[in-house]
């Protein structure tokens, strides 16, 4: 395919994935977030999600489902989202928050912190203060949730998740991650950052080799249980059959 065909392959993918976000713009709704998970089924590392809300005029093209990127096109969508994106939030549970409500609770609650963090970006832009997420968090998003009052984002794409906690119209869209590009961007800066996490976490616990890995259960993953055992960083309750 000639560059000039792909170029314009990409830019009629880009229409296509804006179509549920013009729909919610033509309806008067200004702020729109994209809601995206990474990390439910490794056996060690936290869950990741973003909130990412796009301006009208967006024109990126290639963002998409961030499975079907390249490592090197998601790191340079992943510069370009975080130039053009009016607002990014990011939520994390870590392995011991897993372990303790379960991987499905954890993910609703790093969504909700993340939402949450959009939230605050987008009001403190317009001089004003957060709301819409009923979820009490702990730690410095406690303080966060204190201040919360008229809500800048309209309506939240999540992809195939509701959550309650939150007082903000939603749709949950089945693959929402390949329809929408608000939440395609938001599976590209989760994933992105991560990845770089466990990276990171390679270097503290290199026998697992994270590095490749990003903490799924590979054959050198398990391998390195076996040798080394688990460490701090590992979801107990995803190991119940080795422990």
């Amino acid at each position: 395919m000639k560059k000039a065909e792909r170029e314009a392959m990409l830019r009629e993918r880009l229409i296509e994935m804006k179509k549920y976000e013009n729909e919610l713009w033509k309806s008067g709704i200004k702020y729109i977030a994209g809601v995206d998970e990474v990390g439910r089924g490794p056996l060690a590392g936290p869950v990741v999600a973003a909130a990412v809300v796009l301006p009208q005029d967006f024109s990126v093209i290639g963002v998409d489902d961030s499975k079907k990127l390249s490592e090197k096109k998601r790191e340079e969508l992943y510069g370009l989202i975080q130039e053009n994106a009016l607002a990014i939030g990011i939520g994390m549970r870590d392995n011991r928050r897993i372990d303790e409500i379960n991987i499905l609770e954890a993910t609703k609650e790093a969504m909700a912190n993340a939402v949450m963090e959009a939230e605050r970006k987008l009001a403190s832009g317009a001089g004003g203060v957060c709301g819409g997420v009923s979820f009490q968090p702990e730690g410095p998003d406690a303080e966060i949730a204190s201040r919360c009052g008229n809500t800048q984002i309209g309506h939240i794409l999540f992809d195939a998740m509701k959550i309650d906690s939150i007082h903000i119209e939603q749709t949950s869209l089945i693959k929402g991650d390949a329809k929408s590009i608000s939440i395609a961007a938001a599976s590209i800066i989760a994933k992105v950052t991560r990845d770089k996490m466990m990276i990171k976490y390679a270097e503290k616990y290199p026998d697992y080799a994270f590095e490749s890995n990003k903490g799924y259960g590979t054959k050198a993953h398990y391998e390195g249980i076996a040798r080394a055992g688990i460490c701090p960083i590992h979801r107990r309750t995803f190991l119940k059959n080795i422990l």
